[in-house]
């Protein structure tokens, strides 16, 4: 039995729903696939937690995304399994967000932590590993950074020149600038601090996104439970 009355509501601000998850879901996938290429040109990949981000934004998508085409399906057929289906997955990727969310979080201060001690074990294979380099000199000229907490952190390298510190530490980068500087030519503050200060400054707009995301998901969960109920109601008339 079709649903009627008030219902024929929900189920058209269901379906509206089940687009804007939709979009969420493309985004996320968008978002995991940028962050990927972000990390790939600033953190040597697999050196860090922060490495498995992407890979979890993606997942995450595209089981949003599957979630959805499973909504759609249960609100077209009015299909009782699958309206429950989509409505307890949708809770928990609404769970998992918010967990991720806290743990992020809770482990702030420990994600920092381990960069930067992973960093300056990256530093020590800046001499002898091409990627490496290429990686570190990419991260210090994107931040404006040098070194780990500061650019002292290249005394103990070996470089090929004592006392250098490599080109892109530079304010105004040139072939062999780093050789022979002052501080007044070179960066001197370290990139954990950099990339931090741009980490809080963006966390407030994703903090924001995911709590409009969640905010959607649990409409759309609620939804599902009327509809649910509307069709198991038609059921018992019948």
């Amino acid at each position: 039995m079709a649903v009627e009355g008030g219902m024929k509501c929900v189920k058209f601000m269901l379906y509206v729903l089940l687009l804007a998850f939709c979009a969420c879901a493309v985004g996320l996938i968008a978002v995991g696939v940028a962050t990927q290429v972000v990390l790939s040109q600033t953190i040597i990949p697999g050196a860090t937690t922060g490495s498995l981000v992407p890979v979890v934004i993606i997942a995450v998508g595209a089981f949003l995304f599957l979630v959805a085409f499973v909504g759609c399906c249960g609100a077209c057929k009015e299909n009782y399994c699958l309206m429950i289906t989509f409505a307890v997955f949708l809770s928990l990727i609404t769970l998992v967000e918010v967990a991720a969310a806290i743990a992020g979080y809770v482990f702030r201060d420990r994600v920092m932590s381990e960069f930067s001690k992973d960093f300056k074990q990256q530093m020590q294979n800046y001499p002898k590993d091409n990627h490496t380099a290429l990686i570190l000199d990419r991260m210090q000229e994107k931040f404006h950074c040098c070194g780990a907490t500061n650019y002292t952190d290249w005394e103990i390298i070996p470089l090929p020149v004592k006392g250098q510190v490599p080109d892109s530490c530079c304010v105004n980068v040139t072939q062999g600038c780093g050789t022979k500087f002052t501080e007044k030519d070179i960066y001197t503050k370290g990139c954990v601090e950099k990339i931090g200060g741009w980490l809080r400054k963006n966390v407030l707009m994703v903090a924001a996104a995911a709590l409009g995301i969640a905010f959607v998901e649990v409409l759309g969960i609620v939804f599902a439970c009327c509809l649910v109920k509307s069709i198991r109601s038609g059921y018992e008339v019948m």
